[in-house]
């Protein structure tokens, strides 16, 4: 039976086991992988992408397959063919497929009817394939889960979303500062208190940053304004100003905190120069991990 991962919850059993893995893969970078040999990965990109693109084409390649990217423009999925028949078409090509989409029912219908697995490498409720590196590199400089704090502060959206899954899995505290209205999703703030429970952790909903960072050992944020959103800029950035990551704020975490941010940072909105090129500061070893957790990703569905 074909495995997907279309949420942090398809990882449930072996989200740490994939991280653990991923470490593993950075420190032998250029080991054959026999399982993933040949295989082919098609990548469908809705959306403009760097550091998910990259990463994908180059895990491939390094495990011995091949990435083939697929603009919608340049399918017929960009001239009306469903995405229903479009999953069925590539299955016959291809071993695996990402799909990062603007809507995530379109994922959803991908992988219902693909009969290899499918990625979801974003869409506009979760960013599952970011949350295995920000882990992964949280447990590079912190080496456990529990009994830390990650703070995230800024828009409530997939970053943050996933960001209470995976936290919720691994049994790190979380703290979500995010101005009145602009909350994660309220199905995933329930899911992620019910795991927490079971975890030991604790889910936090706050309305200011300087409570959500108090004490953090990690402090996270994002864009405020994410793709497709170009026409609310004025609105969210009049709303978003009080959030801004800055070295006031970050006075009220742990004196060993690290910032992180899952790129690319608009620099003097949601976070300022003096944080992001301070030493508290991991988001390209972040970045970087994103080529590594691929690799564990994909050799956990081809394997």
């Amino acid at each position: 039976m074909k495995r997907d991962i279309i949420s942090v919850m398809d990882m449930e059993e072996d989200l740490e086991d994939i991280i653990d893995l991923s470490i593993k893969m950075k420190k032998q970078r250029y080991q054959d992988f026999e399982p993933t040999y040949g295989r082919v990965l098609g990548m469908i990109f809705e959306k403009p992408s760097t550091r998910t693109r990259v990463s994908l084409e180059t895990a491939m390649a390094q495990l011995g397959g091949h990435a083939i990217y697929l603009n919608p423009n340049d399918m017929q999925l960009g001239r009306g063919e469903t995405v229903a028949d479009t999953a069925r078409v590539l299955s016959r090509f291809v071993d695996v497929i990402s799909y990062r989409a603007f809507k995530h029912e379109n994922v959803l219908e991908l992988a219902k009817h693909a009969s290899v697995p499918v990625i979801n490498a974003l869409d506009d409720v979760e960013h599952p394939v970011q949350i295995v590196a920000d882990f992964m590199t949280i447990k590079e400089r912190k080496h456990h889960f529990s009994n830390l704090k990650l703070a995230y502060v800024g828009d409530g959206n997939n970053m943050a979303n996933s960001l209470l899954l995976g936290a919720a899995l691994l049994g790190t505290d979380i703290s979500i500062g995010c101005p009145k209205g602009y909350e994660p999703r309220k199905e995933i703030i329930e899911k992620a208190r019910e795991i927490a429970r079971k975890t030991g952790c604790k889910v936090e909903i706050v309305n200011s940053p300087s409570e959500a960072v108090q004490s953090a050992d990690v402090i996270y944020t994002d864009v405020w304004i994410s793709m497709g959103e170009e026409k609310l800029k004025e609105q969210k950035e009049k709303v978003f100003g009080g959030f801004q990551v800055n070295s006031e704020l970050v006075a009220n975490a742990s004196r060993d905190y690290i910032f992180m941010h899952c790129l690319p940072a608009h620099r003097g909105l949601e976070v300022t120069d003096e944080v992001i090129e301070s030493l508290h500061s991991v988001v390209f070893d972040e970045a970087e991990n994103r080529l590594h957790t691929a690799k564990g990703i994909l050799y956990t569905l081809l394997a």
